[in-house]
């Protein structure tokens, strides 16, 4: 399983890392004005509808149900495979129709995600021709999407995780032939819907080849198959839609707040989203299967356990940046965003946003893995009552703390919102058992803390010894420090980490 975590966030992280070449590029180019903002409504849209109908939701209904099919007696059959006959096709036809409704309807959408931007007419034009380019994204997405749960249900996750490399590889192409467009907004902007064309192509690809690929038949709901996952699916979209309930709030008070807020939090949430989506999302996608596939077999203890791995493996890799979001986030936007049409004040604005994203990271990381609690026993109406009781308190705080923080005041909602989240379903897993944490995490936890509080120091008080110790450069001075500090960060937090869990008689093997 520790492997397969290890392909998946191997794979993430070269689609982070061209995703944050993307973000540079994009930065440089666009900057954090009118034209970003637009550009970032347009591209947050479908992927909001992708979180609520696709990868959120689907998911969590398709993963387990498919896999408890493959690993019962009627498996031989072909159940499983008629089963996802079924959910294609069906998918296909639902967003062939959702697309013919949203196109003609635009205006509309983009005035209910961002009503700010009605107060200037070219801002809001643009965003709704740029929407209107983007939008068929969600249609290959939501199949990429589909094709991605089944290879990841067969344990192939290589092809499925490498595929929103095309995305970045794809916009920054895009970018590069800007002067074929009327500007860098619009061929950003063809080229996220080219990479779904190209991103679907991959992952067809990859399923044909082992045999897997759904084909198009009637759906019916006479099978009790569909019929679960209907049953399933239900309350799961709705979680996922109260979850993307907070980042349309995000989006609709920031459009009210001054030029450059919207882009603000989308430069931060691209950094926040590095750990999460190489970690937290790779630890959840093999968790769900895995433990789905154990759980259906009767063996529970394996479940937790594999549980307990993923979760302390998930929040060692993850708590450094936490660290580095909260003692150096000016830094950080200065090294990487600060050039072009990124100024130093956009920079900024931008640190504040990430230092407060910072306290929601651990949260999150560990919220995969506690859903996985649920879903794998195809429970989403509690993990639905506890997302929307944390949606409701997060949104009530967007409009509390937008005030006197700015926009910084809506990742701070986001943070608590997340917390709040992660308590309520840790605490309801245990009462039903549904989740035994071992020494193994107890010890993993003890040794991030006594790691995290040496990192801190050495960001603390090694920031002003790289700033004296590197020289004077014409450009990228900053980017010098920043890898400097973490170099050193790097071993202070292996070192301590590892020699917690030496003490403790922890061996990396054996975890």
């Amino acid at each position: 399983m520790i492997r397969s975590i290890l392909s998946v966030g191997g794979w993430t992280l070269v689609s982070r890392v061209t995703g944050f070449a993307r973000d540079v590029v994009m930065a440089a180019i666009l900057g954090a004005g009118p034209m970003a903002d637009a550009f970032v409504v347009a591209f947050r849209l479908p992927n909001h509808f992708r979180a609520i109908f696709g990868e959120g939701a689907f998911n969590t209904a398709f993963v387990p149900s498919y896999a408890g099919l493959s690993e019962t007696e009627q498996a031989q059959a072909g159940a499983a495979r008629r089963f996802a006959d079924r959910i294609f096709t069906l998918m296909l036809l639902v967003q062939i129709a959702f697309l013919a409704l949203a196109m003609p309807a635009m205006p509309y959408v983009v005035r209910a995600l961002a009503p700010g931007f009605s107060e200037d007419p070219e801002r809001f034009a643009l965003a709704v021709s740029l929407t209107r380019i983007t939008f068929p994204y969600l249609l290959f997405m939501t199949l990429v999407t589909l094709f991605s749960g089944l290879l990841n249900a067969h344990r192939r996750f290589a092809v499925a995780a490498g595929a929103p490399v095309l995305l970045n590889l794809s916009m920054l192409a895009a970018m590069a032939l800007a002067g074929l467009f009327p500007n860098a907004a619009y061929a950003a902007a063809w080229g996220v819907t080219v990479s779904g064309v190209l991103q679907f192509a991959l992952v067809w690809w990859d399923c044909r080849r082992a045999g897997i690929a759904p084909a198009l038949t009637a759906p019916t709901l006479r099978d009790p198959a569909m019929r679960r996952f209907f049953r399933v699916l239900g309350p799961a979209v709705i979680g996922s839609a109260g979850f993307q309930i907070a980042s349309f709030a995000d989006t609709i008070i920031a459009s009210f707040l001054p030029t450059g807020a919207v882009s603000a939090l989308y430069y931060a949430d691209r950094l926040y989203q590095l750990p999460f989506g190489v970690i937290a999302i790779a630890a959840g996608t093999v968790l769900l299967p895995e433990m789905s596939r154990r759980i259906a077999g009767g063996d529970v203890a394996g479940a937790h356990a594999a549980q307990n791995r993923a979760a302390g493996f998930s929040l060692a890799l993850s708590a450094p940046f936490t660290v580095a979001f909260l003692t150096l986030p000016g830094l950080i936007m200065a090294a990487l965003f600060q050039r072009g049409a990124f100024g130093a004040e956009d920079a900024a604005r931008a640190a504040s946003v990430l230092a407060a994203y910072g306290l929601a990271l651990p949260a999150v990381v560990l919220l995969r893995s506690a859903l996985a609690s649920f879903y794998a026993r195809q429970d989403t109406m509690t993990p639905l009552i506890a997302s929307l009781t944390a949606i409701a308190i997060n949104v009530g705080l967007k409009v509390v703390l937008t005030g006197p923080y700015g926009v910084t005041g809506l990742a701070l909602a986001t943070a608590i919102g997340q917390w709040i989240n992660l308590a309520i379903l840790v605490a309801l897993a245990w009462r039903r058992g549904w989740m035994a944490p071992g020494r193994t995490l107890a010890v993993t936890a003890l040794g991030v803390v006594v790691a995290c509080l040496a990192l801190a120091a050495t960001a603390r008080y090694g920031l002003p010894l790289a700033d004296a110790l590197v020289p004077a450069l014409p450009r990228g001075r900053e980017i010098a420090v920043l890898c400097a500090l973490g170099l050193a960060g790097t071993l202070v937090y292996a070192v301590l980490l590892l020699g917690t869990l030496r003490v403790f008689g922890i061996r990396l093997r054996r975890a």
